[in-house]
């Protein structure tokens, strides 16, 4: 069947059909009315109550990603089926030799309290098609395969342990179901995949108790009208009115998700960049290209700069354990959230970002500036367009002197050594919002001889 063909057309078509036979237009036109009316309507609602269900979420703005599954075993990845194109037999039979350690997931929160994450994301289903939680929909899941238990079940509890809001991935692509991709041509395999979807997600939005996140991803093969996004959406909201959804199943959602980058959404709209500590999701055993916790803190602070949250994964070993760089980067970033957290918690949008060693953040009248290359001496800002009243080292709450005029505010007899690591942060008091021109500066400033 031609999936461009929608269902509206065959409603049109049928009030042509309807008008042959002489039965009047208005049943038709109402029924295309009701049908354009439904396909709004879990936009609509989404609408209604976004900003009362993304409370938390705007004001927890870091967030842990887990990549695991059977892939991990293979320690290559997680798209390591398809990129090697693995047979299904052989992968399948990674998934009896599956087996992490008993509660493993209460090593994942307790390191994400640690780095000062305030929510978590686990893949319950990932392209490989292996379900975490316990389901009647396949035998291809945790409780019926190596781990002999539902793992979904010990992540939620382990998040709530810890005082973490809990959330879903689910992939919609599957690379294991028999109609994961003839769905695009067959119409009777897309009707089965369809209703398996939505069965699992029915599943593991009914079993766990209230779900704050449903992080869906890849739609591949279908558009929208295929996976009956609206439907599934509007299923979701029924299940779990206060829940939010991101918009990777071809429908808008509650916020985008920029990936491996950070792209700031305009018009007020939400937005989480998602990102790796290394270059893989899930475990690849030889990917030793680790980011610092220096580029993870100037990651959160540029997010939430500009109104975003940033979601950091974690893939961890076969038996459930973190890899030990991660452990440590995620550690280093926790000690400077317990000085620092406050700058990042309460910030609002921060016009003020030019620096070639330093980064922004801003709560009211305050403007923090974090120097990731301490120079010593003194630091710089051009083109502050306020007055400052005070600066104090975050770290020390040493006072820092300055000097201000209409082109540079230079804080001064700062110490030779980094106060703080890897980010050391300047608090400085303003007597107004604090905003930034370089423009002027660059127009205005006194040149040579003037």
């Amino acid at each position: 069947m031609n999936r461009s063909i929608s269902r509206r057309d065959v409603l049109k078509g049928t009030g042509a059909s309807l008008a042959a036979l002489g039965i009047q237009g208005a049943m038709v036109h109402q029924a295309i009315a009701q049908e354009a009316a439904s396909t709004e309507a879990t936009d609509k609602t989404q609408e209604a109550t976004r900003a009362q269900r993304m409370q938390w979420w705007h004001a927890a703005k870091f967030g842990m990603f887990v990549h695991f599954g059977v892939y991990s075993t293979i320690e290559r990845h997680e798209w390591v089926m398809e990129d090697e194109a693995w047979p299904i037999g052989p992968y399948t039979q990674h998934a009896v030799n599956f087996k992490p350690a008993l509660n493993c997931p209460r090593t994942w929160a307790k390191l994400a309290k640690q780095a000062g994450m305030k929510y978590m994301v686990l893949t319950t289903k990932h392209h490989e098609g292996f379900c975490h939680f316990d389901t009647k929909l396949t035998n291809y899941c945790a409780p019926k395969q190596g781990p002999g238990r539902d793992v979904v079940r010990e992540y939620v509890d382990a998040a709530r342990a810890e005082g973490l809001h809990v959330g879903f991935y689910y992939s919609l692509m599957d690379w294991h179901h028999p109609d994961g991709a003839r769905c695009a041509t067959d119409e009777a395999a897309r009707r089965r995949f369809v209703d398996y979807t939505h069965g699992l997600i029915r599943d593991i939005l009914t079993n766990y108790g209230k779900i704050d996140v449903l992080w869906y991803d890849v739609a591949w093969p279908l558009d929208a009208e295929g996976w009956e996004s609206e439907k599934m959406n509007q299923m979701v909201f029924q299940l779990q009115p206060e829940i939010i959804v991101n918009n990777r199943n071809k429908l808008q959602g509650d916020f985008s998700t920029p990936e491996q980058k950070i792209v700031a959404e305009t018009n007020g709209r939400a937005w989480e960049s998602c990102m790796t500590l290394n270059d893989s999701w899930g475990y690849q055993r030889a990917d030793d290209d680790w980011k610092s916790s220096r580029t993870v803190i100037r990651n959160l602070i540029q997010c939430v700069r500009d109104g975003g949250n940033y979601l950091l994964n974690i893939g961890p070993k076969p038996d459930g354990s973190i890899p030990e760089e991660s452990v440590r980067i995620l550690s280093e970033v926790g000690r400077w959230m317990e000085v620092n957290g406050d700058t990042i918690y309460k910030s609002d949008l921060c016009q003020v970002r030019r620096s070639n060693y330093a980064s922004f953040t801003r709560t009211g009248n305050t403007l923090y500036m974090h120097v990731h290359f301490w120079p010593g001496e003194y630091v710089a800002i051009s083109g502050l367009k306020v007055k400052v009243k005070s600066a104090r080292l975050l770290k020390t709450g040493a006072e820092v002197k300055f000097t201000q005029d209409e082109f540079q505010t230079k804080f001064i007899d700062l110490p030779g050594k980094a106060p703080d690591y890897p980010v050391t942060t300047i608090a400085i008091e303003c007597d107004a919002e604090p905003t930034q021109d370089t423009d002027f500066v660059r127009k205005n400033k006194p040149r040579d001889g003037v």
